[in-house]
């Protein structure tokens, strides 16, 4: 027998650090190469980690919410290596998990894919090695009766959707992806649909753990609080890491290096709302979702073609600055996820086709909410849009994204009286605003580029050309 040790690996370009999200081995399991040993969160995406080793898991030297640095050991396996276990050549790396299938179950028969469950019975695929006689490390949750694949139950987990409430629509009563996000915007439609009463109590206090400083109460940094000596219960503190970490670096740098200017402009989309309704009725469109953002995404690619200092960048040199102006658009798209504020970016949107890119928005938004962004697709963005709309927002001053120019925020559709042709009408109105780094582009700019954006909301034929 040997122990060997497993150190975090850099799965990304440049990782330096991550945290540990989740163990899915304990010491005693048997695990085989390949088998997910733990969840690891970088400052931009969830990654689970396949286990280098077949053997018996020794030792967990990381907790989890701990942060570690890449190269430093997190496990140790104990194998055997004269039964050929150990690190294998050409075993699937971070990212590229093998699908296997899974031993018979003790009861119920019949081998199953893993992540797919079967109608009922089935126990854990890892044993514990430590006994004489193999025994369950846990039951599997209540959903095994249903077929989804495994990043379709995270998918569920994450967005906090049971996966035996929802309706499949896919081949044999599988549930889709759409399926599950169809339940999860309903379940956010109706969940404040009553208003719930003023409670008895006029103020509370969120617990906190009983070593927290009393100072920070009041505003006082953590030293001072210590020193202070003072101690309860009213203050919680949430360690900064992961994603929070990355996003307030990069908008501290932001704020404080370009200097933003805000403009914004209502505008009657009706004939935005009368499209969106078209293509949401074509059976072009049947597998697509289609949204307002659809026609705001083609907008502002239209818009930043006729004024190309919107999707440039301030880059600092070695003898001043020069001003990099790019002839295509990688359009962000502001994200928020179950792990905090991300920023793909659809590489080449102005080459798309309305169609591409309704697919482009779909898969973009699927795979943030699933936490498998991958930082290449959060790199080299040229311009950004945030749809605070979702929000129930009208308008905000949103911070530009490091390395652009530019940030246009898309505010509630809602039907506001409007005056048309002298007679005032219900109409479906909505509020574009957008920040600008004032180094690149000036007013006259600014306003051309969001009078632009506004023109093809209001009437989006100008888009055919």
């Amino acid at each position: 027998m040997s122990t060997q040790n497993f150190n975090l690996p850099d799965v990304g370009e440049g990782l330096t650090e991550a945290e540990i999200v989740a163990w899915k081995v304990a010491p005693g399991d048997t695990v085989a190469i390949n088998d997910v040993i733990c969840e690891i969160e970088t400052a931009k995406s969830l990654v689970e980690l396949p286990s280098p080793h077949a053997g018996v898991v020794g030792e967990l030297l990381a907790a989890e919410g701990a942060t570690v640095e890449v190269g430093s050991p997190i496990i140790t396996f104990v194998t055997d290596p004269s039964t050929g276990s150990g690190t294998q050549p050409g075993a699937v790396g971070p990212g590229k998990i093998a699908t296997a299938e899974a031993p018979a179950p003790e009861e119920g028969g019949g081998s199953v894919l893993v992540g797919y469950g079967t109608g009922g019975g089935a126990t854990s695929r890892r044993k514990r090695a430590s006994t004489g006689s193999a025994t369950t490390r846990h039951e599997v949750r209540s959903s095994v009766g249903v077929i989804a694949k495994p990043p379709i139950r995270k998918l569920a987990r994450d967005l906090g959707v049971d996966l035996t409430t929802v309706t499949p629509t896919g081949a044999d009563g599988e549930v889709t992806r759409d399926d599950v996000m169809t339940h999860a915007s309903q379940a956010s439609v109706f969940r404040n649909i009553e208003t719930p009463e003023w409670g008895t109590v006029r103020e509370e206090t969120v617990p906190a753990p009983h070593n927290a400083p009393a100072g920070l109460a009041r505003g006082l940094s953590p030293a001072a609080a210590s020193a202070s000596g003072q101690s309860d219960d009213r203050t919680e503190s949430i360690p900064v890491k992961g994603v929070r970490k990355a996003t307030s670096s990069a908008m501290v740098q932001s704020a404080y290096s370009a200097p933003h200017v805000t403009v914004w402009k209502e505008i009657d989309a009706s004939r935005t709302m009368e499209l969106v309704k078209r293509l949401k009725a074509s059976p072009d469109y049947a597998d697509i979702r289609v949204s307002p953002l659809l026609i705001m995404a083609r907008a502002v690619i239209w818009a930043a073609r006729r004024t190309p200092m919107v999707n440039a960048a301030w880059i600092e040199t070695e003898g001043g600055a020069e001003i990099a102006v790019r002839h295509y658009v990688n359009l962000g798209i502001a994200a928020a996820t179950p792990r905090g504020l991300l920023v793909p970016n659809i590489k080449d949107a102005q080459d798309l086709s309305m169609k591409d890119l309704a697919r482009a928005l779909n898969r973009l938004t699927l795979t943030a909410r699933e936490g498998k962004t991958s930082p290449a697709d959060q790199q080299g963005g040229t311009i950004t849009i945030t749809n605070i709309g979702v929000f129930g927002m009208d308008a905000g001053t949103p911070i530009i994204n490091p390395g652009e120019a530019g940030i246009v925020a898309m505010g509630t559709i809602s039907q506001k009286p409007w005056v048309v042709d002298g007679e005032v009408r219900p109409r479906w109105v909505t509020t574009v605003a957008g920040s600008f780094d004032h180094r690149v582009i000036d007013g006259d700019g600014m306003s051309r580029f969001i009078a632009d954006v506004a023109s093809v909301l209001e009437e989006p034929a100008l888009l055919v050309e």
